[in-house]
């Protein structure tokens, strides 16, 4: 059974329940209606509250002889209400992540038998090229293949509608009618090919699958990287490694255009916030292991909104300070090794602009850079790392927009 908002339902339909006992309710988007009370402002009597109220009232009321079991999904539990997660209510949570490697493939496979695939196309492939896509992505990737075949007057999906259809989940459909000027694309393709060059030359980095100067959705162009699938935590050189692949466009533009473009300004947003992070939330900096700013917790509106300054004005130059260091630290070592790889950088860029789109071993043909000789790098690395949570840590930077 689903329920919809306000009181006189909900009483409806746990009625309904007692009746026709044992059965199941299960109450979707649960957020929706059960979000976490004000604290008095704004009064008790919107519907969504009297909603919440009366729910919690009906599942008081249960006891073990009636034979209902209450069962709900959503996908923000830290803003509801403390009064449903208390025993006897919903005190039995189940999590579920985001599928594996294992499990997207497995789950690529049932959407398949709906299509007709070619027998030498690869799901496995595609499972790991899709880090963090959720069952309803990659069924939707299957779809979209099934789209690209129908277009193409195919029968058969191959690996070629599979890649396609995962580029454009991934990233967005390519907007080939867009005009762009030649010195435009000559920008767009040596910021992509910095990303791409500091992405394979520097060790704990992503690991660099596509390039593309070709616009999909508002980016010009992107570089796609896939992080480890198996880690859960990512250490300050990760970190380090991932400022440095953000900084690498901007820097590719000084070097080579002599001139800066806003196209790296979705990378300079990102690094800022990771460095922020490194600083005040996760102690990774000279400050020591510290947190500074305490998260507040608005009314009705959820949670995590403010940051509560719990922490002098010296303490705050001192937190500003260390985050442009970290970051311009990046910014210089990057500045560094593009400058030394000068002749890899425009070879990169001229063959983009030529291609539009490489992948990584194409690019390590070209640069004479072994592939494999990155992930040993990442294998062989200090165990003495300091670490982050992966669900605290900045999302994976699948594409590299400018």
């Amino acid at each position: 059974m689903f329920v919809g908002v306000g009181a006189s339902r909900v009483r409806d339909l746990f009625e309904q329940g007692r009746k026709n006992a044992p059965c199941i309710i299960f109450i979707d988007e649960l957020d929706a209606v059960g979000r976490s009370r004000g604290a008095g402002y704004g009064g008790g009597h919107d519907e969504r509250e009297q909603t919440l109220n009366q729910m919690l009232v009906e599942m008081d009321g249960f006891d073990t002889t009636e034979a209902v079991i209450i069962m709900a999904a959503t996908n923000r539990p830290d803003v509801l209400d403390p009064a449903l997660l208390r025993p006897g209510r919903f005190d039995r949570q189940v999590i579920i992540d985001l599928p594996d490697v294992a499990g997207r493939e497995g789950i690529l496979k049932i959407h398949a038998r709906k299509v007709k695939l070619d027998v030498a196309a690869e799901l496995s492939n595609i499972a790991r090229g899709t880090p963090g896509f959720s069952g309803a992505d990659l069924a939707n990737l299957i779809n979209e293949a099934a789209l690209l075949t129908g277009r193409r007057n195919k029968l058969i999906i191959s690996m070629s509608e599979l890649e396609e259809a995962k580029d454009k989940v991934m990233m967005g459909p390519e907007r080939r009618s867009m005009i762009i000027s030649e010195s435009e694309k000559k920008n767009t393709a040596f910021h992509e090919a910095g990303h791409a060059l500091v992405s394979l030359l520097t060790p704990q980095a992503d690991f660099l699958h596509k390039v593309s100067i070709i616009p999909r959705g508002r980016a010009l162009g992107l570089t796609q990287s896939l992080p480890d699938d198996g880690s859960h935590t990512m250490s300050k050189n990760e970190l380090e490694a991932r400022l440095r692949v953000l900084m690498a466009g901007r820097v590719a533009e000084e070097i080579f255009i002599g001139d800066y473009s806003n196209g790296a300004a979705n990378d300079i947003e990102r690094a800022t916030r990771i460095a922020r992070a490194m600083v005040c939330e996760w102690g990774m900096s000279s400050l020591g292991p510290v947190a500074y700013g305490q998260k507040e917790e608005p009314i009705f509106i959820g949670k995590e909104i403010a940051r509560h300054k719990d922490y002098s004005e010296e303490k705050a130059r001192s937190i500003d300070d260390e985050v442009d260091k970290i970051i311009l630290s990046a910014y210089a070592d990057v500045k560094k090794l593009l400058t030394r790889e000068k002749n890899r950088l425009k070879r990169l860029a001229e063959a983009l602009l030529e291609k539009e789109v490489m992948n990584s071993h194409e690019i390590g043909t070209l640069l004479g850079i072994k592939i494999k000789e990155q992930e040993d790098l990442r294998k062989t690395a200090s165990p003495f790392k300091s670490t982050v949570p992966a669900e605290e840590s900045p999302a994976a930077p699948v594409t590299e927009k400018i």
